[in-house]
């Protein structure tokens, strides 16, 4: 039966750029519209629907909607007037200015945009209000439809205090904890002893790793409270917070659930998310290497009972922790549509949204449990705009941006995003979802591998190295994962892909390539262009060189020693590099693009291929991305390396004394001011960017001298904030 429920999600891409002009916008909108299909019979659902959220699962929701003949209604902040949602959807309805309490969040202002355009139902998506009992209400009240929960189980589930009460009366594995509401720091402090340390101190509301620390000790449980409950009611106007005890060496494993309003629960094949930074998921799979269908089984039948507890209906997830023994215990329930949601649909042909909608309007579920089966493996990485080396968000305009392309279904980019479109410190960070599906676990990580080695994004800093280098590394590829892997792999944190001597050969030949490519095609402009001008500047040039490429930049510069043969046959060369065994090298590159398709031979050993991007040139060489990571290439004729060892290189600036905002942001608080002495590890400041806050600590014993800062103003990033003596 499922098999017939196997859906196809149309990408929505558009070559055009993200700023229309309000005139454009309608016709814009008309270029996006997914044709219903022909097909398939849908059911009486709703004829229009509003999509209460922004970004890629606005974009996502109205894919589905689209498909199934129902018209959309968008909702835009300023800052979203020319976002690629608003251009998707039938209408769109201004809600407010770009900060998320008066516009995503503005309820009033969104049952308004509900009245005017006469939508039936609502799809609040995930975040923002898709969590909010009280915008239930407010539907409830106005007679439009919410595509998700009822209030009453919303309420109950969604406070994460009140749903372990309900989960531990349904027999369902809970952690142990203090089940109420923590006063303060000293009351946290208190149960923390009491459960014993690790403890994890967390938002009761909402979800996405937002108010959530983990206290090994008193002062991290008094730090924890603090920043936990700031966080919490910035996020979700609720600040209240729990403590349970942390699991040591845990997975983070969930188990979807779907239900209807006449009693019908099932549930799918689990999710796991281990891999997190600082409490958000970073690179989740389906099915969990670790769960066998005896714990999965048990696992989904506790979900179901606890669904069923509070008369649940629509898609949820309830979330659990499980030990090394695969001991499980649940930790909280979402009562909403997930973001890793596609991984569950390519593994299982459900199309979570549609099943919402059809569960809204009051249909009875389409399959039973025993029509779930699972199908192959997905994997889904959530690329961010943001150092992966200090997490911190980056902001600015995508003026490169080319999503991956598949063959076949293999490969799927859920984004709301377009080439030119800007990432504001207003909202998330998060560019793109991008999943991967194979017949095998296996098969699953190549695609993903491939995909990010070819997703193309210039203007903003993203986590592209990072995903590339956990889903190629050995331990991943076991399998053995928690929610430590990234601090226990990184622990002085990521700092880019350390090279092989194979990717290292790769990188070296790739530039040396690309070097030659270029050279030989200014040869060919000087000639004259054309194809016989350019036989005759091959026939004139030298065909073999001399270089020396230097790999990285400044203390960590490695040079290498590079001859370059040119081979018999076309656009291949032999690369001897240090001396050593020559390796053959060719490409697919057309000169200037993004990407480098080249396959490294050595001997009689098995080829290499890998797909390297080419992100710019500079007076002295070019800057190429391999595995992800970026390295700055000079490539110099050794007289050039020569003399350059005579040139003085520019002094650096001392910011030893300074304090820089680590990213644009809004400055929650400053702790300290002109003249106080404060201790290496002191709290100076706390600076918010993207709903989540950065505490500043004195890198060293100092006197402050100078605070240019104050509670609320606006930071840009690398601003200096506090200069010491």
């Amino acid at each position: 039966m499922l098999a017939q429920l196997h859906f196809n999600i149309v990408s929505g891409r558009c070559g055009a750029k993200a700023f229309f002009s309000p005139a454009l916008r309608v016709a814009a909108r008309r270029a996006f519209a997914t044709a219903p299909s022909a097909t398939a019979d849908y059911g009486k659902t709703f004829d229009k629907i509003l999509i209460a959220n922004r970004g890629e699962i606005a974009c996502r929701v109205i894919k589905t909607a689209k498909k199934m003949g129902i018209k959309t209604v968008a909702i835009y902040s300023d800052a979203d007037a020319n976002s690629l949602h608003v251009r998707m959807a039938d209408e769109a309805v201004h809600v407010g200015p770009p900060p998320t309490s008066k516009s995503y969040l503005n309820i009033p202002n969104i049952v308004g945009a509900i009245k005017s355009t006469g939508a039936q139902a609502v799809h609040p998506g995930y975040g923002f209000l898709s969590e909010n009992s009280h915008f239930v209400h407010a539907l409830d009240e106005i007679g439009c439809t919410f595509i998700g929960p009822n209030e009453s189980a919303m309420a109950a589930m969604g406070d994460k205090i009140q749903s372990k009460i309900i989960a531990s009366e349904a027999k369902v594995n809970t952690i142990p904890g203090f089940n109420g509401v923590v006063k303060d720091a000293e009351h946290a402090v208190e149960i923390a002893r009491n459960i014993g340390y690790p403890v994890m101190i967390k938002a009761s509301a909402g979800g996405g790793g937002k108010g959530m620390r983990i206290a090994w000790n008193d002062k991290e449980a008094r730090e924890a409270f603090k920043i936990s409950s700031s966080e919490a009611m910035s996020s979700f106007g609720d600040d209240r917070l729990l403590v349970e005890k942390f699991v040591v060496d845990p997975r983070h494993i969930e188990i979807q659930l779907i239900g209807d309003k006449h009693g019908n629960v099932v549930y799918l094949p689990e999710r796991e998310c281990s891999i997190q930074r600082r409490n958000q998921k970073v690179i989740e799979e389906a099915p969990s290497v670790h769960i066998d269908a005896a714990t999965r089984k048990a696992m989904g039948e506790q979900a179901v009972a606890l669904a069923k507890q509070v008369g649940y209906y629509s898609a949820g997830t309830c979330e659990f922790l499980v030990d090394p023994k695969r001991n499980f215990y649940f930790l909280e329930m979402n009562t909403r549509l997930q973001v890793e949601h596609p991984i569950t649909e390519y593994i299982t042909g459900l199309d979570l949204v549609e099943q919402m909608i059809r569960v809204a309007a009051g249909q009875h579920l389409s399959f039973h449990q025993k029509d779930v089966k699972l199908q192959g493996w997905a994997f889904e990485s959530r690329v961010y705009a943001e150092d992966p080396e200090k997490y911190l968000p980056s902001i600015g305009t995508l003026n490169k941006y080319i999503e991956p392309v598949a063959e076949g279904n293999e490969v799927r980019c859920d984004s709301g995003i377009v080439e030119g479109s800007e990432i504001s410190v207003y909202y998330d960070p998060l560019i793109c979802k991008l999943c991967t599906y194979g017949e095998t676990r296996d098969i699953a990580i190549k695609n993903m591998e491939k995909a990010l080695d070819s997703y193309v994004i210039k203007g903003v800093t993203h986590n592209i190295p990072l995903l590339r280098d956990v889903i190629s590394h050995p331990r991943f590829k076991a399998g053995k994962l928690s929610t430590a892997f990234l601090a226990e792999e990184y622990p002085a944190g990521f700092k880019g892909h350390a090279l092989t001597p194979e990717t290292r050969e790769e990188l070296v030949a790739s530039a040396a390539y690309v070097h030659i490519q270029r050279q030989l095609r200014n040869r060919t402009w000087l000639a004259g262009g054309g194809d016989m001008a350019s036989l005759a500047a091959r026939s004139t040039t030298p065909q073999e060189w001399e270089f020396v490429v230097a790999v990285g930049g400044g203390e960590n510069s490695v040079e290498h020693t590079v001859k370059v043969k040119s081979m018999k046959k076309d656009d291949t060369f032999s690369v001897q590099i240090d001396g050593g065994k020559a390796v053959e090298i060719t490409a697919d590159w057309n000169w200037e693009a993004p990407l480098v398709h080249t396959t490294v031979t050595s001997g009689s050993a098995p080829a290499r291929k890998a797909t390297l991007q080419y992100l710019a040139s500079s007076p002295l060489g070019y800057t190429l991305q391999l595995h992800g990571t970026q390295f700055p290439i000079t490539i110099l004729t050794p007289r050039q390396n020569t003399l350059k060892r005579h040139m003085k290189e520019k002094p650096k600036l001392d910011l030893t004394r300074m304090i820089l905002a680590p990213m644009p942001g809004t400055v929650v608080s400053v702790t300290v001011k002109e003249g106080d002495t404060v201790a290496e590890g002191s709290e100076l400041a706390v600076v918010e960017a993207m709903k989540m806050q950065n505490v500043l600590r004195a890198p060293r014993v100092g006197k402050v001298k100078k605070v240019y800062v104050k509670a609320g103003a606006s930071v840009q990033g690398d601003e200096v904030m506090i200069e010491f003596e």
